[in-house]
């Protein structure tokens, strides 16, 4: 039985019991958290329950500790239950549990830390979702490495059945606007290879180029090299040149993306475009549907949604005066074909910058007809980008920001991806060049990764040795009893509960969190005592134990999409 699960049954029967003899008076049932205490003086775990009960019941959080303690029957894992502070109850496990558990990681091997919660329900999970208007930056980045991992995690952990979906924005003004930026370009390139006349040129003029980036003068490099003057002034009418070249433009850029993504180790199920709404009428029936039912309201010769009737700040604009349909017209009807295709949880990994969206689309949702809780919308704050501490603010290579693929080429996916990881999505993150690329405690990737690859040449070097432990149970794993080996011993045993907070609370950083203070332990185990000795017993022991936290670094590591050496 998982530990969580040992001290969550123990509190179970102890508080029926107390209700049956009176000790506690308690009509509800009370929710029942379990947590690992920061200081392990305090115990292996801890529930404050108590404290719980207390605020349902107006009563003395101590005293129903006290009775609950008294309740407790005993078990063959628990060495001892005490109470702390106001009410903390603490549980202490024998080492005989951590053998056990020891024995148990090595046999699963690879599955070891599912909890299988999900139970395949279809969850989709739409992140990173660029408009096609640029390269990736490495704020793309890290919301494509938290999103990935957030899939990971429900999919690999949970067994849920998640879907990993892109979503191109690729209708607008923002898409004719990169029609033009590439079509000024292009003209530009003509007329410097004497293919148009001045006066023909001189039409352009002081038109400004919205999208202004190095990568749009290679693309339109590209098309003079396929097509020469086809599109020049004199030949094609601008309107029609406009929207070839927002096409192509747009998908130039979208392939150069997926190619990011995939040196990046990012895949997904579904590229869902924005104008297949508009090319299947969904955008306009949805619409016509919300008038109908009232939810949409026509003011100063624009459409409004009754987004303030279910919990937004304000009533929001799906179609402008002028005709033109707003991105949140398009976004009520992606939501709506997310639900229709049946998954039952939504998960959107969103930028900073849409912080105003999460009430308007709880809001959308009500008004859709669906339950808002099953959607999720995470923001990622944004990246600084630093070398030596100092802040980066231009790219060496075209002189304008830093892209993602810029900073895997330097440092390399696994640091990217790690780094990335290691604070709370919507935390600000400081992401420096030079620690990235160190080989030492300082990068926390390669200090993890180390740990892995150390782990690796033990069992090398024992192998040269002869001193091949033989199965599990005919291992004496009595024998690993200094404070050190139980302390690892406690940390590898918790990872299902890190897991599980993880997946509950959709934080893949609580797992770089957890692989720092692993490695940590391991690397000071390394240092202080010899693995492979003279006493055989031992050492088959030791083998055993730094195995299972091998078994754990490469189940972790494969949940962030990053490596584990087995040499470095």
């Amino acid at each position: 039985m998982r530990i969580k699960d040992i001290v969550t049954k123990l509190i179970e029967n102890a508080i029926e019991k107390a209700r049956a003899d009176g000790t506690l008076s308690l009509k509800d049932t009370p929710q029942i958290t379990i947590e690992i205490p920061r200081d392990n003086r305090f115990g292996d775990l801890a529930t404050t329950v108590a404290m719980t009960i207390a605020s349902m019941t107006k009563s003395n959080s101590k005293k129903i500790a006290e009775s609950l303690l008294r309740a407790i029957e005993c078990s063959d894992a628990i060495e001892s239950v005490d109470i702390a502070g106001p009410g903390f109850i603490n549980f202490r496990f024998k080492k005989s549990y951590w053998y056990e558990t020891l024995r148990d990681i090595v046999e699963k091997g690879s599955d070891y830390g599912r909890i299988d919660t999900g139970m395949g329900l279809k969850v989709q999970v739409e992140f990173v979702s660029a408009n096609p208007t640029g390269p990736l930056h490495i704020g793309h980045g890290r919301g494509a490495a938290v999103g990935d991992a957030i899939a990971n995690l429900l999919s690999v952990v949970a067994g849920y059945d998640v879907h990993r979906e892109y979503y191109i924005n690729d209708t607008g003004t923002q898409m004719k606007n990169l029609g033009v930026s590439t079509y000024l370009r292009y003209q530009e390139i003509l007329k410097e290879n004497g293919l148009i006349d001045e006066s023909s040129y001189h039409r352009l003029q002081g038109r400004e180029s919205p999208y202004a980036g190095a990568y749009i003068r290679e693309i339109a490099r590209h098309l003079f090299s396929n097509y020469s003057d086809k599109y020049s002034l004199t030949k094609v009418s601008e309107e029609e040149c406009i929207a070839f070249f927002s096409e192509y433009t747009a998908g130039e850029i979208l392939d150069g993306i997926k190619n990011d993504l995939s040196l990046f180790r990012v895949k997904f199920d579904k590229w869902f475009s924005e104008s297949d709404l508009y090319r299947n009428g969904e955008v306009d029936k949805i619409i016509k549907e919300l008038q109908q039912d009232g939810h949409i309201y026509e003011e100063d010769g624009a459409l409004w949604l009754r987004s303030v009737d279910f919990g937004d700040d304000k009533d929001r604009v799906v179609v402008r005066r002028g005709g033109e349909k707003t991105y949140f017209a398009s976004d009520i009807a992606y939501h709506k074909n997310k639900f229709e295709r049946g998954f039952k949880k939504i998960i959107d990994v969103w930028g900073a910058d849409h912080h105003g969206y999460v009430p308007r689309m709880k809001a959308m949702v009500k008004i859709l007809g669906y339950d808002p809780e099953p959607l999720k919308i995470l923001l990622v704050q944004l990246v600084t980008l630093l070398r030596g501490g100092k802040p980066v603010a231009m790219s060496t290579r075209t002189g304008e920001f830093i892209t993602l693929r810029e900073v895997v080429e330097e440092v390399g996916v696994d640091a990217t991806r790690f780094i990335f990881l290691t604070r709370r999505p919507d935390s600000h993150l400081e992401f420096d060049l030079e620690i990235a690329k160190k080989q030492s405690e300082e990068n926390p990737v390669y200090y993890v990764q180390y740990a892995h690859a150390r782990i690796s040449s033990v069992f090398r070097h024992a192998k040269e040795k002869g001193a091949i432990p033989p199965e599990i149970n005919k291992v004496n794993l009595t024998r690993l009893d200094i404070p050190e080996e139980i302390d690892i011993l406690r940390l590898i045993c918790f990872y299902p509960l890190i897991l599980e907070g993880a997946v509950i609370a959709l934080e893949p950083h609580r797992l770089t969190s957890y692989l720092h203070e692993l490695a940590s332990y391991l690397h000071s185990y390394y240092n202080k005592y010899r693995i492979i000795s003279e006493d055989q017993e031992l050492t088959y022991a030791r083998l055993y134990l730094i195995n299972a936290c091998g078994i754990t670094l490469r189940n972790a590591l494969t949940i962030l999409g990053v490596s584990a050496p087995e040499k470095m």
